[in-house]
Order: C-alpha cells, then sequence, then structure tokens
C-alpha cells in the first residue's frame, strides 16, 4: 500500500469485519480494499486472533496478495514504554502499519517510530510500515503541524468522533478536519478520513488520499472516480 500512497494514489480500505480467523477470510473477499483496519484501541489485546486473522488473510487471497492490515493501538499517550512494545507485537503478528489514536505531539509519533525503524515509510524509501496518526483533540489541531512534519508520518487521520465530542458543532468539526488536510497537504502527508458512498467522491476531490470505506460500495465507487483500474 506504500507504493500507493508515495505514488500519489488514493488507497482504499475497511474495518476488520471480524477480529478472527473468519475475519480474516472476509477481508480477503472484497476486492477493493488496499488495507484493513484491525481496531484494538479499547478492545482486548489479543496478538492471537491477530495473528489468526493475518495468517488467514494471506491464505484466502490468494495470487493477488493480501490487502494491508492496519492495527490501532491504545493511545500512545496512556503509557509510551507500553505503546512501543504493543507496537513491535503488531509487527510481529503480521501488521504492516500501525494507527496511533489520539496523538498529541510529535514524542507520541516518535515513541513508536523508534520501535518500526529500518521498516518506516516514508522515513525509508524503501519502507513497508506505515503509521498513521491521529487527530482528535482541540489541542492536537493546533499543533497539527507539528505533528505532520514529525520524521515518519505516513498518514494524518481526523478521528471526526472524537472531534465531534470536542467541538459539539460540527461546522467547527468539519473546519478542523480542513486544517487537517491542509497541514498533511502543505507537509505532502496524505490525510485520511471515513467516508460512504454519499461523499467518497467529494472526499477524493478535496485531497483525501486515504479512505476508510464505511458502507458497502464505497471503496468501489471510490476507486472509480480514482481511475483505479487495478
Amino acid at each position: 500500500m506504500v507504493e500507493l500512497l508515495a505514488a500519489g494514489t488514493p488507497a482504499f480500505g475497511a474495518f476488520a469485519p471480524e477480529r478472527s480467523a473468519e475475519g480474516g477470510r472476509l477481508a480477503a473477499a472484497d476486492p477493493d480494499i488496499d488495507f484493513v483496519f484491525y481496531d484494538l484501541e479499547e478492545a482486548e489485546w489479543d496478538m492471537a486472533a491477530l495473528g489468526a486473522f493475518t495468517e488467514a488473510l494471506a491464505g484466502a487471497a490468494g495470487t493477488a496478495g493480501p490487502p494491508d492490515v492496519l492495527l490501532r493501538i491504545p493511545p500512545v499517550r496512556n503509557d509510551r514504554e507500553t505503546a512501543a512494545r504493543r507496537a513491535a507485537e503488531g509487527l510481529a503478528a503480521g501488521a504492516r502499519g500501525l494507527i496511533l489514536p489520539h496523538v498529541e505531539s510529535p514524542r507520541d509519533v516518535r515513541a513508536v517510530a523508534e520501535v518500526v525503524g529500518a521498516r518506516l515509510w516514508p522515513l525509508r524509501p524503501d519502507g513497508d510500515v506505515l503509521i498513521v496518526a491521529q487527530i482528535e483533540s482541540r489541542d492536537a489541531v493546533d499543533v497539527v503541524g507539528q505533528i505532520v512534519a514529525t520524521p515518519g508520518v505516513g498518514v494524518v487521520l481526523p478521528g471526526q468522533k472524537d472531534l465531534r465530542h470536542a467541538y459539539g458543532d460540527e461546522g467547527a468539526v468539519q473546519t478542523a478536519v480542513a486544517s487537517v488536510l491542509a497541514a498533511g497537504m502543505e507537509a505532502d502527508v496524505p490525510c485520511g478520513v471515513t467516508a460512504g458512498t454519499d461523499d467518497v467522491q467529494v472526499r477524493l476531490g478535496q485531497g483525501f488520499r486515504f479512505i476508510i470505506a464505511v458502507r458497502p460500495g464505497a471503496a468501489s465507487l471510490g476507486r472509480a472516480a480514482a481511475g483505479r483500474e487495478d
């Protein structure tokens, strides 16, 4: 997937249907996704289940190759040492990317980037591991320019659900999302967003290049709009 982002090509993904081997097989059946969002921010930290998911995903994908598994870990700010350990465990279990929720400062990114080391893209042009920094608070929006400038940030992702709690007003939320997008574009860091069939084309037109489909058909529609025929 990093090859797509490096080339400026939008990437499309979806949430894991289940955190199990069967979930991996189900994810492999979707021909339109480049990545799977595997969420353990608040769920039990179960690396055996993640390993079963990634193994089944690879086995069911066949010669086409599986989509990358991006693992969301608990917030780094809670405990940076624990976050670093979890990042290493996730990569060992087959994850090809790490989604960091509630990033508040460059320190949060660096704590995980150090674990990834030489595999980290775009810090290393030939890297194969992606770090996604989620921006989910007023304070994070205020310093998003510093966050996206941190070496190792591969994607910046505004978390609209938590931003709604932070701002309350939907207009203010979308202004914050636009600020995150602008910071990413200025730093040449792809910006992500969740999208459905009703807004995926709009989001692509705004410049978002990392799309998490939240409705069936959204990834397919987005690929068509982006001219993705691969």
